[in-house]
Order: structure tokens, then C-alpha cells, then sequence
């Protein structure tokens, strides 16, 4: 083989892409946009974070997101940074070492909802201070009817409520505004509750999906 062949060979070798250098290849238009839906639905701790990984496809990206309250995201965007999908991977420790889903919270956080074997709804109690909000994930698919009621002790509590890709199902309303709607997406639904007061305030919610 002459010199010549063989640089030529090298040459082909070299410019193959590999797994890592498309890993790499994740363009910050699509990261940027994962991270902007996110502190569009993710409250006060999705204001900030850190992007855990990401993984580059020629369809849609993959890129890992955990937010200020621990909460790590899921987000599927496409390179010129539209988010095809956005869900919470694993929910925040309620700070006691136990996962979400205990029967009562206090503060800021998220918390997966589990019901009761053969119920289909479930009741919780959670406080929080002035200006928090905790969300509450919620599986459920389309077709089904989402039941959701926060009864508050006092003023200024209000609720969200957000489709699996982070539309938004329900505008944020008053807890004296009973929600029973069907669904039209199947994933985590995430109702979010606000305490707009000036002081604390302790709330019961009830859950029921059919």
C-alpha cells in the first residue's frame, strides 16, 4: 500500500461520526427550550437547575433536567427546538427520605399520587407558606375523567392543572372551583396548588379519576 492509499485510508476512518461526537450534537436552541417549558409548568422550582444529560437523535433529543426542588424531567425536543414531550421522570423526595405519595406534605415539591387498592380517588392534606406551591402528579389516560377538589383553611389559594407534553388543562382558578373534566392525553397530569396569601395556610385535596 502506497503512502498515499493509506492517508487516504486514515482520512475515511476519521471522518465516520461516532456515537459520542452526535451525543454531542445536542444544539442549545433545543436545550433551551426543554429548559423554558420547564419554568413554564415546573412552579418555583422549575425557575432553575441543572441539564443532567442529553442525548442527541435525529428525531426528537433527549435531554435530563433536575430543578431546584429535585424534581428530574424528562424532556423529548426536536433540534430546532420544539418540545414534542415533557414529563417528570422521578418526583422529589418529600425531604424525610421517603418518595412522594405520602399522605400529607408541608412546602414546595412534588408528590406522586397513588390511590388505595380498588378506590379510584384518594384525599390528602398539605400546608404551605406564603407564595409556595406543590405540585401533585397524577397518571391517568385519555378517555378517563379527572375529579380534582382543594379545600383550603382560609384566602388565596388557587390551582393549576397540566396535560402530560405541559399544555395547560385547567387555568389557574380558585380552590373553591371544583374541576371534573375528561382527559385527552394519557401520561402524569400535574395539578399545581398555589398559596397566594400573605400567611400559611394548610389545605385538604381530593383526587378521583374514573
Amino acid at each position: 500500500m502506497t503512502k498515499h492509499v493509506l492517508a487516504a485510508a486514515l482520512l475515511a476512518v476519521v471522518s465516520i461520526p461516532t456515537n459520542e461526537a452526535l451525543a454531542a450534537n445536542v444544539g442549545q436552541d433545543a436545550i433551551d427550550a426543554c429548559i423554558d417549558q420547564i419554568r413554564a409548568v415546573g412552579g418555583p422550582d422549575g425557575q432553575s437547575g441543572t441539564v443532567l444529560s442529553s442525548e442527541f437523535s435525529e428525531a426528537n433529543s433527549l435531554v435530563m433536567f433536575r430543578d431546584s426542588g429535585e424534581t428530574v424531567w424528562r424532556c423529548l425536543v426536536s433540534n430546532d427546538g420544539v418540545v414534542a414531550d415533557l414529563s417528570v421522570a422521578q418526583a422529589a423526595d418529600d425531604g424525610d427520605g421517603a418518595m412522594a405519595g405520602a399522605p400529607s406534605s408541608a412546602g414546595s415539591g412534588s408528590e406522586r399520587v397513588s390511590f388505595p387498592a380498588g378506590a379510584s380517588g384518594t384525599e390528602l392534606t398539605g400546608s404551605l407558606l406564603p407564595q409556595e406551591s406543590r405540585r401533585y402528579l397524577l397518571g391517568a389516560n385519555a378517555g378517563q375523567t379527572l375529579y380534582v377538589r382543594v379545600a383550603a383553611n382560609g384566602p388565596d389559594m388557587t390551582y393549576v392543572i397540566f396535560n402530560p407534553d405541559g399544555s395547560v388543562l385547567l387555568d389557574e382558578t380558585s380552590a373553591s372551583n371544583e374541576y371534573r373534566g375528561e382527559l385527552w392525553q394519557s401520561g402524569d397530569h400535574m395539578v399545581e396548588v398555589y398559596n397566594m396569601a400573605n400567611g400559611a395556610q394548610s389545605y385538604d385535596v381530593i383526587f378521583g379519576i374514573e
